[in-house]
């Protein structure tokens, strides 16, 4: 993949070089654990990165031990292996990338070039939140994604599924997942969701889309 997959190189830093020993570790929040709320709680914060996402990192480095993945970088470990170290590598990955997203204080609307493709690819921003909320089912992922085209897509995928498998190239994640709303919002997942898009943070996601 291009330079873009650095970033999360940056997000989950390796520790060490040796295979015997944890190579990831979490990337901290870049905000306050209460900084989000209300639309996600401070105990849902410390639930989802200190419990969730660490234990992916965790588990993650447990099962590369001794493994021809121990000394590959995030991102490749994603695109070649299966099970459950593809699960924890890109339930990593995919946590770092949401939480890298979301600002107390985010830029609310997208602008510039991001802005355009989406009004070229969905008729407006409304439209690809509206097609956002119809790929809402079951656990896993929505993704706004750049295609090798250059073609903006929502794409759903399960459990820990990743666009980067397909080529394309991750600007937004949405966590649907339970564990991301339950203790804020129980079964409202719209509810949760749509609470969500007021902390995006578009320059994040323009930033990514700008990335060559």
């Amino acid at each position: 993949m291009i330079l873009y997959l650095n970033l999360l190189t940056s997000l989950i830093m390796a520790t060490t070089d040796t295979a015997s020993s944890p190579r990831f570790t979490p990337q901290d929040l870049p905000y306050a654990y209460d900084a989000l709320a209300p639309a996600i709680s401070e105990e849902t914060m410390h639930y989802h990165h200190d419990k969730h996402y660490a234990g992916y990192v965790d588990k993650l480095n447990e099962l590369i031990v001794d493994t021809p993945f121990a000394g590959q970088p995030l991102e490749d470990i994603i695109l070649s292996a299966d099970g459950p170290v593809y699960n924890n590598a890109a339930q990593a990955w995919n946590h770092a990338f949401f939480f890298g997203q979301l600002s107390p204080k985010p830029q609310k609307e997208p602008s510039g070039e991001l802005l355009e493709a989406i009004n070229r690819n969905f008729g407006s921003l409304d439209e690809l939140i509206g097609r956002a909320a119809a790929g809402l089912f079951g656990s896993g992922w929505v993704w706004l994604a750049e295609d090798p085209s250059g073609r903006l897509a929502v794409v759903s995928e399960q459990n820990a599924g990743n666009p980067m498998r397909h080529g394309m190239k991750p600007l937004l994640a949405i966590d649907v997942w339970e564990h991301a709303y339950y203790i804020d919002y129980r079964n409202r997942r719209a509810d949760a969701v749509e609470a969500l898009w007021g902390v995006v943070d578009w320059k994040v996601v323009g930033d990514r889309y700008a990335e060559k």
